[in-house]
């Protein structure tokens, strides 16, 4: 999906005038995510129909299936999201305050510099909730739903919001319909993904499958982002911590509320419980996918 951030670039340059007006922007922003969007289905579509043709041809709907599962496999981020995270872990083991920094400068946008170790491991665990569900419910839920099509334009949109869906001032309203639709489409994920966290930490000891539902009912949508309260909120319950709250960006401060009611002081092994919740969790949804592939 490189050619995707490639494309995205080469048209910012061309559209986002910076003495456009604020609705001008909206417009030129909207114009790019449709662009974006049909140059990703319309390869999408192709490729599914030689994929459903080939099935055709071998008399094998199964060898098509493994084909598109492969392909499916390469837009989701499980192993990669669970190896960023747990390297967090063993940098805070091995090496300390500093390790854990470096650690985890790889995953989050805040200055790491500006973090204690407590606040080195609920930013991986933060980051590990969020990017479970943008990187791996959600990309699985819409490939569910519209096959191949709907996974590779949902990664486009994804990857739009990450590209220019800022809050900066250049991209403010050029940004906006990248961003409002990137919040629209993970609205079902996030909620999902939830719903999995807590069903994981039903057959996990140690975590608390009550509590996280209580902590997504009261507190998900006091987060500022629509949807990473819900999953942030589901790991801060199933293990007994406080997520999110007040945190910096660069130099900016966000206000946020916290999500969860338990120890605010993580420790490396709440990252290393948070990986086995998010284990247990994708098991869930690689069942609850093969069930439905066997029924339908």
């Amino acid at each position: 999906m490189g050619w995707i951030g490639r494309l995205i670039g080469y048209l910012e340059e061309r559209a986002n005038r910076r003495n456009r007006l604020d609705r001008e922007g909206r417009i030129a922003g909207a114009y790019v995510l449709t662009i974006v969007l049909l140059a990703t289905l319309v390869p999408a579509l192709l490729l599914e129909a030689v994929l459903f043709s080939l099935s055709d041809v071998l008399l094998s709907d199964i060898l098509g299936a493994l084909i598109l599962a492969c392909l499916v496999s390469t837009l989701l981020a499980q192993r990669s999201l669970h190896t960023h995270v747990a390297a967090v872990a063993e940098g805070l083991e091995r090496e300390g305050l500093a390790g854990g920094r470096a650690a985890v400068a790889k995953i989050v946008g805040r200055d790491p510099e500006r973090l204690d170790q407590a606040g080195v491991a609920r930013a991986a665990i933060e980051s590990l909730a969020e990017n479970f569900s943008d990187g791996v419910v959600a990309p699985a839920f819409y490939c569910g739903l519209f096959g191949l099509p709907g996974i590779a334009m949902y990664k486009a949109a994804n990857t739009a919001d990450s590209m220019i869906g800022h809050k900066s001032e250049r991209y403010r309203a050029f940004g906006w319909a990248a961003a409002r639709f990137d919040d629209l489409i993970n609205l079902p994920a996030s909620r999902l993904t939830s719903l999995l966290v807590a069903s994981a930490a039903l057959i996990l000891p140690d975590c608390n499958a009550g509590a996280a539902l209580q902590a997504v009912r009261r507190d998900a949508q006091q987060h500022r982002s629509p949807n990473a309260g819900f999953p942030e909120a589901a790991f801060a319950g199933a293990l007994g911590l406080r997520l999110a709250g007040p945190r910096r960006y660069g130099s900016e401060g966000v206000a946020d509320a916290w999500m969860g009611d338990g120890r605010a002081e993580a420790t490396a092994a709440d990252i290393r419980q948070a990986l086995q919740l998010y284990r247990a969790a994708a098991l869930l949804q690689i069942l609850g996918v093969a069930l439905l592939v066997w029924v339908t």
